[in-house]
């Protein structure tokens, strides 16, 4: 069993947690006033409704109802225990927990693999960056990356490194620390040798790139040769337990800050090209893992922005592959721009051969709208001056302009084509109304017949009864105030509220101040057990109020609370009146009667 977290050392957690920072990572927020809005990571939506307080520390989506704090959002979004969460967030703030977990017999715990490799990772980031920098043996690694242009400063950004060509200096250095060589043969850093099943070194002789993980850290390098004849040229590491390389971006983590202060990307194809994109200053580059654009990479750019610049190589590979890029990303609802290299350029060699501001200006500050973009790519392998070449150019341009959303796009791209192949503008619209009547057709003979659930919730209002309002209004003061909270207590009197999970929460509420916890709707939230309960405090905590209640406001609820208790009662009496009549009871009907009287006198 793992042991109680002391309340104290949760509240210096909480406290010292920014609740937009940790959900930052996950959604992409805007502030509206004061608080901030997102798409929902719980629930698909095309509108945001999730909302961030700041002020409140807490997370609340008025779409599907998720809600709590920063403890609650990572226990949600990543399927983490308690323990896990409070691990996580005090990591953040240098306040170390430890999660004890009983284990029987040797074996080792669960994830005790993973946790090796991912120290053995970082151990090894750390000493190979150590010998190309300060060590005789890394000289003339170092040497070689300054001739091609690296800095010392991005050599200790990126923390680069060396390892040395012996063939088991890696083995023994892991060895002596007490890693398991099995499992760091799992890791990828070592190989076993088939003949004699000896473990030597994957990277050995070559310089190091350590990639991290969206948490920021290292789970995999990526090795380069600086021998004119080494095969190959870059050595990755294999797939792991704690690297996939389709659900990685080279510098994401590094680079988070930058991309939601520019409120964009900058997607390359290389980790080389990143690392001379941040010597050029532009720090908001990632890169994918020599693997075409994945769905999870999207998912990781959609946390932090809507808005990607494609930046790919300027041979007709990496055309190609901008395209299906960006064509998946504008599938997924974002703003895309395409940095075309001349030259057939890579990033790299265009950074090196003209410079940082040319880099800047020349390439990401001109990139081309997606659109403007496919006008250049349906040329390729095109002979324009042929008829049926030119026609099939403006066929694919077309339809192309039918997947545009605004009228406007529409007008003008239709515009473009019309002056520059000196067309009728009356003749491409009808054609353009023709595909567009061609590809509805055939997008309502695909439907089926059953209606389908839309993936969004559109954000209602719930109109709650007078007394469930009231009730909501009493806990929302009582969780400002533990003085408020005792006084409506006694008013009143010993009354349940009427709702069963509103008087659960008054319940929990009194133990927490009883336990000489503050006024904290955050701590409050941790503090209960059930999701159910955390989710309508959350709602509550999200209602508009005034900062200060008067006394007679707080009364008036009271009476709303009350008055809905002996409406019941008046109904009960009225089922009592009416069974007493069917029995010929008049007596009894009488006395019911004058008890209902006085009940609504007293309403």
């Amino acid at each position: 069993m793992s042991e109680r977290i002391p309340e104290e050392k949760l509240n210096k957690i909480l406290t010292s947690t920014d609740i937009v920072d940790v959900v930052s990572d996950y959604v992409q927020l805007k502030k509206q006033g004061r608080n901030y809005f997102g798409l929902c990571p719980f629930h698909g939506e095309n509108t945001p409704s999730f909302s961030v307080s700041p002020d409140k520390q807490i997370f609340h989506c008025f779409g599907c109802g998720a809600g709590g704090n920063a403890f609650t959002f990572l226990m949600d979004v990543d399927g983490l225990t308690f323990l896990e969460a409070a691990q996580k967030l005090g990591a953040k703030i240098g306040e170390e927990i430890s999660i004890q977990t009983s284990s029987t017999g040797n074996s080792l715990p669960p994830q005790e693999d993973e946790k090796q490799m991912l120290e053995a990772h970082e151990l090894l980031s750390k000493f190979y960056h150590h010998l190309l920098l300060n060590t005789k043996e890394g000289q003339e690694a170092l040497e070689y990356l300054l001739s091609r242009g690296f800095t010392t400063e991005s050599i200790t950004k990126f923390q680069i490194g060396w390892s040395l060509p012996s063939w088991d200096f890696t083995v023994k250095f892991l060895q002596k620390r007490g890693y398991s060589l099995e499992i760091m043969e799992q890791a990828g850093l070592l190989v076993r040798r088939e003949r004699d099943d000896s473990f030597l070194d994957r990277f050995r002789g070559r310089i190091m790139f350590p990639i991290t993980n969206t948490k920021g850290n290292t789970v995999a390098f990526s090795g380069r040769s600086i021998g004119s004849n080494e095969e190959p040229k870059y050595l990755n590491s294999p797939e792991t337990k704690i690297f996939n390389k389709s659900s990685i971006l080279y510098h994401y983590h590094e680079a988070r800050g930058s991309i939601r202060r520019k409120q964009q990307a900058v997607l390359f194809e290389g980790f080389a090209d990143v690392i001379s994109a941040s010597e050029a200053e532009v720090e908001n580059g990632v890169a994918t893992m020599g693997t075409s654009l994945t769905e999870q990479q999207i998912g990781l750019l959609k946390r932090l922005t809507d808005s990607v610049v494609i930046c790919y190589d300027g041979d007709a590979a990496g055309i190609q592959a901008a395209f299906r890029a960006g064509n998946l990303l504008v599938n997924h609802q974002m703003n895309i721009r395409i940095a075309t290299i001349p030259e057939q350029l890579d990033p790299d060699d265009y950074i090196s051969k003209y410079g940082a501001e040319r880099f800047q200006n020349d390439v990401i500050g001109a990139s081309l709208t997606f659109m403007a973009f496919k006008l250049r790519y349906y040329k390729l392998n095109k002979n324009l001056n042929d008829e049926g070449d030119r026609l099939n150019y403006i066929e694919d341009i077309l339809k192309e302009i039918t997947q545009l959303s605004k009228a406007v796009e529409k007008d003008y791209y239709l515009r473009y084509l019309a002056e520059d192949f000196d067309l009728s503008l009356d003749a491409l619209q009808q054609q353009l109304f023709d595909l567009e009547g061609s590809t509805q057709k055939k997008a309502n003979s695909s439907k089926p017949v059953q209606t389908q659930r839309p993936v969004s919730k559109k954000v209602e209002t719930k109109l709650l009864p007078a007394y469930q309002t009231a009730e909501r209004r009493l806990i929302a003061y009582m969780l400002k105030d533990s003085n408020v909270a005792y006084k409506i207590q006694e008013w009143l009197a010993g009354k349940n509220l009427n709702i069963d999970e509103h008087q659960a929460i008054i319940t929990y509420l009194f133990g927490y101040y009883e336990e000489g916890l503050p006024p904290n709707a955050s701590a409050f939230i941790g503090y209960l057990p059930d999701e159910r309960l955390r989710r309508i405090v959350t709602e509550i905590e999200m209602m508009s109020l005034s900062e200060e209640s008067t006394e007679q406001e707080l009364l008036d609820y009271v009476k709303q609370v009350l008055k809905h208790q002996k409406m019941l009662k008046i109904k009960e009496k009225e089922t009592e009146r009416k069974e007493a009549e069917r029995h010929k009871d008049y007596r009894k009907e009488a006395q019911i009667a004058m008890e209902i009287v006085q009940l609504r006198k007293s309403l």
